[in-house]
């Protein structure tokens, strides 16, 4: 071979190194001081946090309104329940106007025990309907107002119905109660009511709108109710005694 066929292959040998060393330089990263960022499964784009948070806008509209319809629905039925409420404290009112209470007397009462004195409260009550009922009770409590509960509670179980003849009683009559003696007698349509205390509170939530009394004995208020109501207790029709006797009311009249 001659000296220049030599030279060429050298510079062919050359040149394909040269293109081999540049290949290999393109094809190797170059070193760089920041770290590559892998990509996770917990790496979300942008545009799915944004719908995301649509999203939950819109759950949070849908609960407000659920619950804005659960309060109005709340409030309707407690509306209902509060009318309900009301109309049976009107038939309550109703019910408890058709009887009037009224206080006779209210004693402080001391008894005696191991340890001192023990104070309670004793309340008289008078409870009529003024249409021929009535009736008298006794409570005792610590507290005056719970005295007087009880007190219409056992005047209300004690109630006696009195025999009017239009607006008086059918004939004369004597009551008793301990030391206390009460006389009541039938008197004329406008005389009213001639008696006081005790006896004039039970005569008129009793209905009597007119007779005339007189009491005898003990002045103790509750001696002097209690017989007042034994008196009206042994009051009798002129028809039930017709009855008993065996003769018609007119007969009976007649033999009197």
């Amino acid at each position: 071979m001659s000296e220049e066929e030599e030279e060429k292959k050298e510079v062919n040998i050359n040149e394909e190194k040269q293109i081999s060393s540049e290949s290999t330089e393109q094809i190797t990263v170059p070193e760089t001081s920041e770290p590559v960022k892998v990509a996770d499964a917990t790496d979300v784009p942008a545009s799915a946090e944004a719908e995301e948070d649509e999203v939950d806008e819109l759950t949070g509209i849908e609960e407000a309104s659920e619950q804005e319809i659960f309060q109005k629905v709340t409030k309707k039925e407690t509306r209902k329940k509060r009318k309900k409420r009301s109309e049976r404290g009107q038939d309550k009112g109703k019910e408890a106007s058709e009887w009037i209470e009224k206080v006779v007397q209210i004693r402080r009462v001391t008894k005696v025990v191991k340890g001192g004195k023990k104070l309670s409260f004793r309340a008289v009550v008078v409870v009529g309907n003024a249409k021929g009922q009535v009736g008298v009770g006794v409570g005792k409590a610590l507290e005056v107002i719970s005295a007087i509960q009880k007190a219409v509670v056992d005047a209300k179980k004690n109630l006696i119905p009195i025999p009017l003849i239009n607006s008086t009683i059918p004939h004369q009559i004597l009551g008793r109660a301990g030391a206390a003696k009460v006389l009541l007698k039938p008197a004329r349509e406008g005389t009213g009511i001639k008696a006081g205390g005790a006896a004039r509170t039970v005569l008129e939530l009793g209905g009597v709108g007119d007779i005339l009394s007189k009491s005898l004995g003990s002045r103790s208020p509750l001696n002097v109710a209690r017989a007042t109501l034994n008196g009206l207790t042994k009051l009798r029709q002129f028809g039930g005694v017709a009855q008993l006797r065996g003769m018609t009311l007119k007969e009976m009249i007649a033999a009197n």
